[in-house]
């Protein structure tokens, strides 16, 4: 029903398959009154909408037509539709005139494609108290609707929303309960006074805290969600679908949604945009317009630039800069720029969901971009690398950092520690590196430590966050060496020049540094089993780069042009396979499975068993089965939770198989 296409950080572009049609996420579903359209939604190409069951239902006229003719002719929209259950009615009026099984025969009976139960929207801030007494109810109603679903064999797909008002146990606690009961897809509720408050941290908790109790292999809607500038930063959390009225609700008021925040029509003298509206007309001619055509022409202005950045937002993800995308547009205003400080709370997380390995380069773009997955995961690397004696740490010079480090000018070294003699052999090289912070010489041009770019100017949050860094890693040192820059740029009060500063030099070594890269790239230890024996390395004539490492005349691996890890061949992922313990770096698959992998095609999640919790996408991985049996290798398209949650689509993207004996 739900397939992943691509990957950056939680945000996916998807596939969900419904009887009506597929659609492509993250996507928005134009709110559609059953009674009163103003607009045809159908002309910006819309393949979801959402309208309100709830209201044809109680609508004589419109039940009758909706049941005789179904819900796609009454609403005139021949895609897949969405139907709410009344929850909203619910949460101004305070009851309804239907029951939970009744809404959902209903939704059922009028050929809607995905129904809801009808939960119980606690608002933002409620005591606990009640809050948890609504949960209880939306939790009895999610099971009673999956159940009577099941029991009257529906083909609809059902909605389970998750509620527990601005209490992120309470959250996660109904997505757990939740996740057990198979529905179709998750809604996140009763956020939208969180959104019409400017209360968007407070929303990074709500949607966090839920959606990563969640199931990876299902879509998460996020309830009344239509403004564009929070479209990048909620699809980053993981939401794959949005619904809003906002595109006719703002038009009414005369008020233009733009990515930038929403403009008035009285306050204009420049259209915002370069939609067909904004071409054709300018604020004059739209202040002179009769009241239902102004509406009509800025709701399709509204329309335009949501669906404009969520073609935006998906491209991002496929070129696997989603963060920056989520930086620029929370700047638009404070309260969104505290959303995304807020979600560095839970780098953690997401660096589970990001790919390894992108297409873009990591753009800094402020001190935001210090807790992104990319940083956090090197840093840790870093932490748990084999270390040698001592430590030199350099001053920034043109990328690739270790081609052109010996033809700048170090100055003078100062001494942290135990002042001992210069031993090269038994000292590891760091760049320092905004906003890796230390990049050491033998991995710099692995991905994305040579692929980044930061300002000239460093700003004072880089600096510290340098300086916290530095003077906690220096320590795994009996000794470290610091280029007199670097003591300038932090301000580091050290003052004994080491005797033998004249001396200092980094020697390059190709050996040293493909072992190095592979310790980083699958662990520690790894280089050195991996490419014993005779070794011979080819590079490209053209560009210099290492391309090809043989050992006795066999090939082991190859260097990637494009980020400097490794892609294995048959007798190196034979090497990794004896080296690494199990279950590390392996997915593991059934009987059916076996002999398909053999021959070298690809592995699909349902025939996973199990895999390395470490997985993360874009990782080269060993395919064995339930006794370590090497059947094959090959690249990783998404990480183990996902890989392990997911019925559907393909999880490994295999290189070459075994055949029937691995020798």
């Amino acid at each position: 029903m739900f397939e992943i296409k691509y990957k950056d950080n939680r945000g996916r572009v998807g596939l969900l398959k419904t009887k009506h049609g597929t659609v492509k996420t993250p996507a928005l579903m134009p709110v559609i009154h059953p009674k009163k359209q103003k607009i045809d939604v159908k002309k910006f190409d819309t393949e979801i909408v959402i309208t309100n069951a709830y209201l044809v239902y109680k609508d004589e006229e419109l039940r009758e037509k909706a049941l005789s003719e179904g819900i796609h002719k009454l609403i005139n929209f021949d895609g897949p539709v969405m139907t709410d259950s009344g929850s909203f009615q619910l949460s101004v009026y305070g009851d309804v005139d239907i029951s939970n099984k009744e809404v959902i025969e209903f939704q059922e009976a009028i050929k809607t494609d995905i129904g809801t139960s009808l939960d119980i929207p606690t608002a933002p801030y409620e005591t606990i108290e009640k809050t948890k007494e609504d949960l209880k109810i939306t939790l009895e109603r999610a099971k009673e609707a999956v159940e009577y679903k099941e029991a009257k064999n529906m083909e609809m797909l059902l909605n389970s929303v998750v509620q527990g008002s601005t209490y992120p146990e309470l959250r996660s606690y109904c997505a757990d309960e939740l996740s057990k009961l198979n529905a179709d897809l998750y809604p996140i509720g009763a956020v939208v006074p969180l959104m019409e408050n400017y209360k968007y941290r407070d929303l990074v908790d709500v949607v966090m805290s839920s959606v990563s109790h969640l199931p990876d292999s299902t879509p998460r809607h996020l309830m009344g969600a239509g403004h564009p500038m929070l479209f990048a930063l909620a699809v980053a959390m993981g939401c794959d679908l949005f619904d809003s009225a906002a595109y006719i609700l703002y038009a009414e008021d005369d008020r233009f949604l733009t990515t930038r925040g929403t403009y008035k029509l009285e306050n204009l003298q420049e259209m915002p945009c370069s939609c067909e509206i904004c071409n054709n007309y300018t604020p004059d001619d739209l202040r002179a317009m009769e009241k239902e055509e102004r509406t009509k022409l800025i709701a399709e202005h509204n329309l335009n630039v949501s669906f404009a950045e969520l073609r935006v937002v998906r491209q991002a993800i496929i070129d696997g800069d989603l963060m920056e995308l989520v930086e620029e547009r929370c700047r638009v205003h404070p309260m969104l720029l505290d959303a995304c400080r807020q979600l560095d709370k839970y780098t953690d997380d997401l660096e589970i969901y990001d790919p390894r390995i992108k297409k873009s380069a990591f753009f800094y773009t402020g001190s935001e971009s210090l807790r992104r997955p990319e940083v956090t995961r090197h840093l840790n690397k870093l932490k748990n690398m084999d270390k040698k004696r001592d430590l030199v740490i350099l001053p920034k010079s043109r990328k690739p950092y270790s081609k052109y480090i010996n033809k700048s000018d170090f100055g003078d070294f100062y001494t942290y520690g135990s002042e001992r003699d210069l031993d090269l052999d038994n000292t590891d090289f760091m760049v320092l590196d905004v906003p890796f912070c230390l990049i050491p010489l033998d991995i710099d041009e692995v991905y994305p430590l040579s692929q980044n770019e930061s300002p000239k100017i460093n700003d004072i949050d880089s600096i510290e966050f340098i300086e916290n860094f530095i003077s906690e890693f220096i320590e795994y040192y009996d000794q470290t060496l610091i280029s007199s820059k670097i003591i300038d740029l932090l301000g580091i009060g050290l003052y004994n020049i080491h005797p033998d500063s004249d001396n200092v030099k980094f020697i390059k070594d190709d050996e040293r540094k493909i072992k190095a890269i592979a310790d980083y790239q699958f662990g520690n230890g790894v280089g050195e089993f991996l490419f014993e024996g005779n070794l011979k390395i080819e590079k490209s004539k053209k560009t210099g780069k290492i391309r090809h490492i043989y050992s006795n005349s066999t090939l082991i691996a190859n260097m990637r042009a494009s980020d400097s890890f490794f892609v294995l061949a048959k007798e190196g992922a034979k090497r990794l396979h004896s080296f690494k313990a199990f279950p590390e770096n392996r997915v593991v698959v059934n009987n059916d499975s076996e002999p398909f992998a053999r021959e070298g095609k690809s592995v699909f999640s349902k025939f996973v068993l199990d895999c390395d919790i470490n997985i993360r996408s874009k990782d080269e991985v060993l395919i064995v089965n339930e006794d370590d049996e090497l059947l094959a290798f090959g690249k990783a398209l998404l990480n183990h939770n996902e890989i392990m949650d997911f019925s559907t689509g393909q999880a490994i993207k295999t290189r070459k198989g075994f055949g029937n004996i691995v020798s």
